[in-house]
């Protein structure tokens, strides 16, 4: 793999590596307790039924059996069994419905996998075979399934399953352009359902002691965690502690609070016993918040210029049975926030209604409705191009975004970036010239070759606010208090080269603290490909008040004046002197000077960053089997700065892997009854090495002056970018042959068909 110039600091190994390469990482599952009791939940088997009766005798009598608790045993316990999902104003300007989301079905089943009971025992076997003994007397309802507003209601405070109907931007002005528009296009797009399936799936344990909860969690963030906890259990936030481990990848799904912490709490309070559960693969894929899962129909407007002129999106999504966490933001304000992506567009609104269905919920997944927004506006650019006849890249840089800053639909601003010339480096660095050749080559074989170009824009998401705290040890390092929580990305890493390379302390003396709701007091948590940005920002500015603290000090202590720290040194002019920092702790630390080596400080960035770049993807089809091939893939990143090239790389890696997953093997399927029938890896299909080429990733920066860093993230941009190369690739390889449409998954047997029906017409 090649990756272009970065810039910033070294490469020095990264601190994680060794740990967990020589089976050394500490998650959830590797630290609980000992004696702690085992929890299993039985589980909805049926998409919708009313519950008229549980008997749970059997399973309460059942050897092992500490516990066996129901939404009532929960609620009697003084549990506030209501989950919270976030209702976001609608067009009309009232707020989304808000359907009640106990923690264990309350006399209503919505979903194939919802919680109903939880089982302790003293093992897990035993606790799976007592929630099995639970005889449930129900009475079916009606089901809902369809991407539109209407049918059986699913909540009675939700007539037709309508959730949210969300508008943004001026739609009288967007319709008047695209009536007066040369030319008008418009395009259905479908997002496929996916599921996150991180390496480690959810798990946590609960303890008690001294009327205090504990919680340790493989999350992506301690605090929300917290607040929901004491809300629910009724206790004050101190009383609750919440831990992040190490943790096995999270990609937005495991960032909420989930029904399943909120029993083992309850539980673990009822038996004075700490309590464990850890998801098995089966249950993760009917209970783990969904991703995607929407339909989106675009229009766009062209002057005779084919400039762009009016750009208007209607789309449906799928929340799911509830309103899960964030879940009306994502396809509504999150989708808003990109939706013209590099282009410059005078008129663009969005309509975007949320329906409730008889599936699992949907919520945030790696981007959180910036790629469904890039991958629509990206394949009416492809679609627009193949109708005009002008050349896609062409007709894209024609009409991108030059003056900045530029406000974008959503209110917010882009400070900066040179699209085309990302996009001018992704078509030379892909070889765009050499493509014909490599076309003809492959005909000659009997194959079907495409290429596939897509620009996107990111939007960092979370919270602009961030803390960070600094303590100078004994031993000539460093401790680093953080609010964000790594979730494989090698944030222990980044934070320790950023802090070394500012203070000149030895990286490998560098300690990182996260996940820890006692030891630091708030944070916002990894998500939105927020943490470098911000948690960076507050390690430099922390570094910087311990420094000017320690100004004066020094100056006393060496009757010297001007005192200044630079190039890693404390200095004044006209003396000999010379400290690291490391030797000025020393000094303070002699003279019993404890409060000038502890510095916590919080910072708020003015805005946030906008990273962008250019994927540019080349497939290969047999006709005869409909098989695709990812043969090239090459991508150019605007990240701005860059601390850490090396983890840097390995998230757009990542990204794009997750990305063709998503566009060729990867779709969550239920069947009108609400069975998932895509509950296992032997039906759910997650990308393997061998699907892969090797990556040409490159990088063109335009830093952005939104943080002092100039760096602009990078953990989602991969994801953003991928799906739309890869569909307009394969729609470009298939068009030949007379396919007009072409909809995410493309496997083999979908693609066979798409050929077989275009052949059938051209005879």
């Amino acid at each position: 793999m090649k990756f272009g110039a970065a810039q910033g600091g070294g490469t020095a190994g990264r601190h994680e590596d060794k740990r967990f390469l020589t089976g050394q990482g500490r998650y959830v599952d590797d630290i609980v307790p000992e004696g702690a009791l085992y929890a299993a939940f039985l589980r909805a088997d049926h998409a919708h039924c009313r519950i008229l009766n549980l008997d749970l005798d059997a399973a309460r009598a059942a050897p092992g059996v500490h516990l066996v608790l129901t939404a009532d045993d929960l609620r009697a316990a003084g549990v506030l069994i209501e989950m919270t999902g976030e209702q976001l104003i609608g067009r009309d300007g009232s707020l989304g419905t808000a359907p009640v989301r106990p923690v264990l079905a309350d006399g209503v089943m919505r979903f194939v996998g919802e919680p109903i009971a939880i089982v302790v025992a003293d093992s897990l076997a035993q606790a799976r075979d007592a929630a099995g003994m639970i005889e449930a007397d129900t009475e079916d309802l009606p089901i809902s399934m369809g991407l539109a507003v209407g049918g059986p209601s699913i909540h009675h405070v939700a007539p037709g399953n309508l959730a949210l109907d969300y508008s943004v931007g001026n739609q009288a002005a967007t319709e008047a352009a695209l009536a007066a528009a040369t030319h008008r296009i418009a395009l259905q797009v479908l997002h496929n359902r996916v599921i996150a399936a991180p390496m480690e799936p959810r798990g946590a344990y609960a303890e008690w002691a001294a009327d205090r909860l504990h919680l340790c969690v493989n999350g992506q963030g301690v605090w929300g965690q917290r607040d929901e906890l004491a809300r629910m259990l009724q206790l004050p936030r101190d009383a609750v502690r919440v831990s992040n481990p190490d943790v096995g990848g999270g990609f937005g799904m495991k960032a909420m609070t989930y029904p399943e912490y909120v029993c083992i709490a309850a539980a673990a309070r009822a038996l004075q016993c700490p309590v464990r559960w850890m998801s098995d693969r089966s249950e993760a894929m009917v209970s783990d918040n969904a991703g995607r899962d929407l339909l989106a129909n675009a229009e766009i407007g062209f002057d005779a210029d084919l400039r762009a002129v009016a750009y208007q999106v209607r789309l449906v999504s799928n929340l799911g049975a509830y309103n899960s966490q964030f879940g009306q933001a994502i396809q509504t304000e999150l989708f808003s926030k990109v939706l013209t992506g590099v282009y410059d567009i005078a008129q663009a609104h969005l309509s975007a209604v949320c329906v409730y269905t008889n599936t699992t919920p949907v919520d945030a997944y790696r981007g959180a409705g910036r790629p469904e927004a890039n991958y629509t506006i990206e394949r009416v650019m492809d679609h627009a191009a193949r109708v005009l006849r002008v050349d896609p890249f062409d007709l894209r840089q024609r009409n991108m975004i030059r003056s900045f800053p530029h406000r974008l639909v959503a209110g917010e601003s882009v400070d900066c970036g040179d699209f085309p010339r990302v996009m001018q480096t992704a078509r030379h660095k892909a070889d765009v010239a050499g493509f014909a050749s490599r076309k003809a080559a492959s005909a000659a074989r009997g194959m079907l070759r495409g290429q596939g170009v897509a620009c996107y824009l990111e939007a960092i998401l979370g919270s602009l606010t961030e803390t960070s705290r600094l303590v100078l040890d004994p031993d000539g390092g460093a401790t680093i208090f953080v609010g964000t929580q790594s979730n494989g990305q090698g944030h222990e890493t980044v934070y320790a080269r950023l802090l070394s390379a500012e203070s000149g302390i030895d990286q490998s003396l560098i300690r990182v603290v996260q996940g820890d709701s006692d030891q630091i007091a708030k944070g916002g948590g990894t998500g939105g490909s927020r943490s470098v940005t911000v948690q960076g920002t507050a390690t430099k500015v922390t570094l910087r008040a311990m420094v000017a603290a320690m100004v004066p000090f020094l100056e006393a202590e060496f009757n010297v004046k001007g005192l200044s720290f630079a190039d890693q040194v404390f200095a004044a002019p006209g003396s000999n002197l010379r400290l690291g920092l490391a030797e000025a702790a020393d000094i303070a630390r002699a003279n019993h000077r404890h409060d000038l080596l502890d510095r916590a400080e919080e910072i708020t960035l003015p805005a946030g960053a906008y990273p962008n770049g250019c994927h540019i993807a080349e497939v290969e089809i047999d006709p005869d089997t409909g098989e695709l091939r990812l043969d090239r893939f090459t991508v150019v990143d605007d990240f701005g700065n860059q601390m850490a090239p090396d983890l840097v790389l390995g998230q757009v890696q990542g990204g794009v892997a997750q990305g063709f997953g998503q566009a060729v093997t990867e779709s969550a399927i239920y069947d009108d009854q609400g069975q998932l029938l895509t509950g296992s890896f032997m039906d759910y299909a997650m990308p393997r090495a061998a699907d892969l080429p090797f990556f040409r990733i490159f990088s063109e920066p335009t830093p952005t002056a939104t943080n002092p860093l100039g760096m602009k993230g990078c953990g989602e941009a991969g994801t953003v970018g991928a799906c739309a190369a890869i569909a307009n690739a394969v729609l470009d390889a298939v068009a030949v042959q007379g396919v007009g449409r072409v909809d995410m998954p493309f496997g083999p047997n979908r693609i066979w068909h798409w050929l077989q029906e275009a052949a059938a017409v051209r005879r």
